[in-house]
């Protein structure tokens, strides 16, 4: 298992790398005047060529890289461009806010979708149909016109939720339910279904399987099958699913927080990146993909776990 950890992390530290140096070479890529745009047309060009000093833009692209990448490795990030925060003081606040909405719903998405994909592939008929008719529907229908439904019902019509989010550093645990309520069931409905319909069958697949017949000839019940062999089969399928919603939803955070006005790092990635702010943008791009190589451990930890075959694959 340690060996299978370790291979896990250094492809992990790889792609950290190659991403990363990837996403400096294209914000550089369009060859625009960062400097210029930072000081505006009125600036004179020596004003311009200071700025590009200070800044270290007149070094050559991989200079400027690796000194990002070695201040990175100390938990130094720079500084905003276009403000006076430092990088880290401006994520530490956001990070948390599209985590508790990315986890609370993928959490809650995994429960139901555990329940109804099982309940599909045991009982079927209407039951499955409902489940694959939903997947359809879910697919079909984009997540951010399922949030602006549910603005228009619950916030504006009935004044239930809070159209706006009202989410701050010191807000209490009220204020964040009230805030995020919506976003979160307006992810869980959309991305439910779809992994009911794995999980359904993966299910199926299982309780088809020599060994549960096996099983059921030496007078198993069918509740022991399904709850200690069944599911445990059927997991990595799942888990497999649910990691892919989860970086799906990093990205797609990005409409959700537009959307309720949530503080998120979504909206700070989008400012960022219309204002040219390369400092905040690269802290975006590294706190995501280290999320995602983490979340992605974990489940190659919880697969290796469930099928011994996948440590040694």
């Amino acid at each position: 298992m340690i060996s299978f950890i370790i291979r896990r992390l250094i492809s992990g530290v790889i792609l950290l790398v190659v991403i990363c140096a990837l996403a400096y070479s294209l914000l550089f890529f369009n060859g625009s005047s960062i400097a210029r745009n930072i000081l505006g047309d009125q600036a004179t060009p020596e004003q311009v060529a200071l700025k590009e000093q200070q800044l270290g833009l007149d070094q050559p692209l991989p200079v400027r890289f690796f000194h990002w990448a070695t201040g990175a490795l100390t938990g130094d990030l720079g500084r905003s461009w276009f403000g006076t925060l430092t990088v880290s003081d401006a994520l530490v606040t956001r990070v948390p806010v599209t985590l508790t909405l990315v986890i609370v719903s993928i959490v809650l998405v995994a429960v139901f979708a555990t329940i109804l994909g099982t309940a599909a592939a045991i009982k079927r008929g209407w039951v499955d149909r409902l489940v694959q008719v939903g997947a359809i529907v879910g697919d079909a229908i984009p997540g951010f016109v399922l949030a602006i439904a549910l603005v228009t019902i619950f916030a504006v019509q009935l004044k239930l939720f809070p159209a706006v989010s009202s989410i701050s550093p010191g807000a209490g645990i009220d204020a964040w339910v009230a805030s995020l309520t919506l976003p979160v069931v307006a992810i869980v409905l959309n991305y439910v279904t779809a992994s009911a319909q794995q999980i359904r069958s993966a299910v199926i697949v299982q309780r088809e399987r020599d060994f549960v017949r096996t099983l059921r000839s030496r007078g198993l019940g069918e509740r022991e099958i399904l709850l200690k062999h069944v599911l445990r089969g059927a997991a990595p399928a799942g888990l497999t699913v649910l990691s892919l919603q989860f970086v799906g939803l990093l990205g797609g955070a990005v409409i959700i927080e537009r959307i309720f006005a949530i503080p998120g790092i979504g909206q700070l990635a989008v400012d960022a990146t219309v204002n040219g702010d390369i400092p905040i943008v690269m802290g975006v791009v590294l706190y995501t993909v280290v999320i995602v190589i983490i979340v992605n451990l974990l489940v190659d930890l919880a697969n290796g776990w469930l099928n011994p075959k996948v440590r040694t694959s």
